[in-house]
Formats: C-alpha cells, structure tokens, sequence
C-alpha cells in the first residue's frame, strides 16, 4: 500500500517538473540579450543635501532587477550625515567598502569603534549593523556586493576576510611613492591598487571587490583599456576639464570609435560599462584622483577578468 502510494507521489512530481522544463535551439538562446548597463553619472549634489540618510545610486529599473542596484552584482550609495547625527547602515553584503567622501566621526562596528576624516577608506566582510556618528558635517561613498547575494538567494555566514583601514595620509604617500616611480614613464594606468592580505590569490581589496586609486596628473592623459568587470567611479578629486572617454571598440591606432565623455566631478560618481574601452584625460592644471570600486575580485578568482590594453601596453 505504502509502496503503491510513493510511486504515484513520485509519478506526479516528475510530470509536474517535467512540465516547467525549457528548450532553446543552441544558436538562439547561447548569448542572450541582457539588459544594458549604460554609462550613468551621479551628481555630488545627491549628497550635499540638509538630512540625514543614504541615497542609492540606483539602476535597478535598467538592470531589470527587483532590489536596488547599480550593477549586476554592486550597489553603490552615497549616504550623508549631518554634524552632530548617526546613522544606522546594514546589508546582507559579503563585501563592503567605504571612502569618507568629507567629514569626521567613528563607526561602531561588531563592539569596536573605527575613528574616520576626510579620504580615509575602510572595507569589511559580513557584519551586523553599524553605527556610524558625524562630529561634523560627513559624506562616504558605500559600494557592497549585496546585488550578487540577492542573485544566488544567499547571505553570507562568515567573514572571508579581516577588516581593513587606510587612512588618507597612508593612500596619498603611496600614491607619490608610485608617481615618482613612474616619472617619465608613459603608464596606462599611475595608481595602487589596494590589497588585503587575506585575499593572496586575487590580489584585491576583499575576495569580491577591486579597487584602485589613481592619479591623473595635470596635462596628461591614461591611454585606454578594458576589462570584464564593471567600474564604479568615484572622482575623489577634478577640475573642469577632467574626463574619461568610453567606447566599445578601437581604431587601430588604439583609439576609442565614438567614444561617450564622462566628465569627473569632485565628489561625484559614474558607471563605466563592462567590457567597454575607457581612457582618462586631465586637460587642466591641477592633478585628478579617481576611485574606482569594481567585483573584479570576483572575476580574477573566475579567471574571467582579461584585462586589454590599448597598442603600446
């Protein structure tokens, strides 16, 4: 009877998932159409504003994607805290990063108190809630993977990583230790990218995320490049006349065809598209940083990163 029983259960289960089964003839379904992530800009106004609170960059209406997003698997946020103020900040993020955009205060994170000014950066694993207060008027821009969780139905359990802190003195002192490595050099790119001990196989800031602060130098220009993962770009600092040209392809003097300009704004941030040739040019007198905030740790582990360089690299 019980025998009987189970070999129907078993019959209708299989008709039933054998009903939502799917087939594609090969050549019309191996490289489907996505939804295009575009080259998007955000005003530093977002964040100069009187109230306390954090303001996504979202794209997810573009993406196609339930939760907020501003790539496929990055959120990017700006969040403003007024003098005086704290804010609570959480995520189901296996990766978090921080730059302090302007400002003072301290964090509160898992019992421990982070001190926090003006271009300092700090990136954490997995945490519960953190507190963060403003002694004066404060700005970060917060990137975390909690679009890649919310794709694979996941929340990460354990932290892959230990926390890491850089101050704005330590990164501006690296930063020249390369410039005058790479005086009269012509370098596509003049910056440090920023590693985290426990990630030695990818080399990146966390086991997800990549990041790099780069300087461009006053009357100078970054020839392109392009790689698989998406770049989420902070101007850190710019002047009129700064600017990064994107495009999808070459010429075959390694020049970007049609390109579209993202100009840098101090403060400010845009999305450079996966897969796109992108270069940097600071036309004005002053120096220009940026702060890119990618998952190419994510595609440095997947082997799938293929970084390009324009002729002559």
């Amino acid at each position: 009877m019980n025998s009987n029983h189970n070999a129907t259960a078993a019959l209708t289960c299989n008709q039933e998932w054998e009903q939502q089964g799917l087939f594609f003839e090969y050549g019309s379904a191996a490289n489907p159409r996505m939804p295009k992530i575009a080259i998007d800009g955000f005003a530093p106004a977002l964040h100069h504003i009187a109230e306390s609170r954090i303001i996504p960059l979202d794209l997810s209406q573009q993406l196609q994607f339930h939760a907020p997003a501003t790539g496929p698997s990055l959120l990017a946020n700006f969040i403003h805290i007024a003098a005086g103020d704290s804010l609570p900040t959480a995520c189901h993020a296996s990766s978090q990063v921080f730059y302090v955009i302007r400002g003072a205060g301290h964090s509160e994170i898992d019992g421990k108190t982070l001190s926090w000014k003006t271009g300092d950066l700090f990136a954490l694993p997995i945490t519960g809630q953190i507190l963060h207060h403003a002694s004066q008027d404060s700005a970060f821009y917060w990137v975390n993977d909690q679009p890649l969780m919310d794709f694979l139905g996941a929340k990460p359990t354990s932290p892959r990583f230990r926390p890491l802190y850089f101050s704005q003195e330590l990164l501006t002192s690296e930063l020249e230790k390369v410039r005058r490595q790479n005086e009269g050099k012509d370098k596509n790119r003049n910056g440090i990218l920023l590693a985290n001990p426990d990630c030695p196989q990818t080399k990146t800031l966390t086991h997800s995320m990549w990041s790099l602060y780069n300087l461009l130098p006053a009357r100078s220009k970054q020839k392109a490049h392009r790689h698989n993962s998406i770049a989420l770009d902070f101007a850190v600092k710019a002047s009129e006349g700064v600017y990064t040209m994107i495009g999808r392809d070459l010429d075959s003097e390694g020049n970007i065809i049609n390109p579209v300009r993202a100009n840098w704004v101090a403060g400010g941030a845009f999305v450079t598209p996966p897969g796109w040739w992108h270069s940097h040019h600071n036309e004005s007198d002053e120096d220009a940083i940026v702060l890119p905030v990618q998952d190419a740790g994510l595609h440095t582990y997947l082997q799938t990163l293929d970084i390009q360089f324009a002729r002559g690299y």
